[in-house]
């Protein structure tokens, strides 16, 4: 096979990613060259500015899907919750790895957890759905934005620019960090982002030599979830900019999916299904045509 050409981020957490891509397809194929690639996205470009502002889900994969459509690269690796439901023309959601923990994690100053922070205390995140659910567990916090990388997060609350903030376990954990973390919310209390903790690849639909390569290291379990997932999302339209969280288990043939959105009132609507893995998609959309009809949006 030819040399197989990497895009990624270059954050230390994308970086890392790419090292773990890069070990799971060498278990495959130890012989294989393999050059990493990395690429600035538009959400890199403009650190300062919220995510909402400058476009949303997206933002941090369609420069690299840009050069993976021009034949730049080969393989594009992703975080799966940055991505769109729905891939572009020409290219596929070819492998994805064992999820990693799905959970949100709270990083406070003085060690302290959400209950014991001060009323009125600022914690950054960027994300509706974080926020929605953190103001549904104390209303009296400020939910304010903060952009940069996951160590660029934490200097930020160090230095007191922030009370906390809310970041991923999985990429804490990643990056060895996950002893930062003072408080690891459940799934019950902090509903993932679609896809949060799984990493994925991504290559041209006609490249049926890389496709079979990623056949072996696709994660049959974390596939049948995320299609679920995915197919919520999906459900809910490419426009939708309203907050949503959802999250699948799989266990032996049973699928079950919890999912969250949230009304333009940013009151949240929780919600649930269940059924075997063969159904995921159908599960994903009959869920979101539940809660739409609930948040009436």
């Amino acid at each position: 096979m030819r040399p197989l050409r990497i895009g990624t981020r270059g954050s230390a957490l994308a970086r890392r990613q790419v090292e773990l891509v890069i070990e799971a397809i060498r278990r495959q194929d130890a012989s294989l060259q393999i050059e990493t690639v990395v690429l600035q996205t538009e959400g890199d470009r403009r650190a300062e500015v919220s995510l909402e502002e400058i476009g949303g889900q997206g933002v941090f994969v369609k420069d690299i899907e840009a050069r993976l459509l021009q034949g730049e690269i080969d393989l594009a690796v992703h975080s799966l919750k940055d991505m769109p439901a729905e891939s572009p023309a020409g290219l596929t959601l070819a492998a994805v790895l064992p999820r990693g923990d799905a959970s949100d994690a709270l990083v406070a100053t003085g060690g302290k957890s959400l209950s014991e922070l001060p009323a009125g205390a600022r914690i950054g995140s960027d994300s509706r759905r974080r926020a929605v659910q953190l103001l549904a567990l104390r209303p009296d916090v400020e939910v304010v934005s903060i952009r940069g990388n996951v160590d660029t997060r934490l200097r930020k609350v160090e230095a007191g620019n922030y009370d906390a903030a809310v970041l991923a376990v999985a990429g804490l954990e990643r990056l060895g960090l996950r002893d930062r973390a003072t408080q690891v919310f459940s799934v019950r209390e902090l509903l993932p982002a679609v896809g949060q903790g799984v990493l994925a690849l991504q290559c041209r639909s006609a490249d049926a030599e890389l496709l079979d390569l990623m056949g072996t290291v696709d994660d049959r379990d974390t596939r049948v979830a995320i299609t679920a997932e995915r197919a919520f999302l999906s459900a809910l339209g490419a426009g939708c900019r309203l907050p949503i969280g959802a999250y699948a288990t799989v266990e032996g043939e049973n699928l079950r999916l919890d999912a969250l959105l949230a009304d333009e009132s940013g009151k949240p609507y929780r919600g649930g299904a269940s059924g075997p893995c063969s159904a995921a998609e159908r599960i994903g959309t009959g869920l979101a045509q539940r809660l739409r009809l609930e948040a009436r949006v």
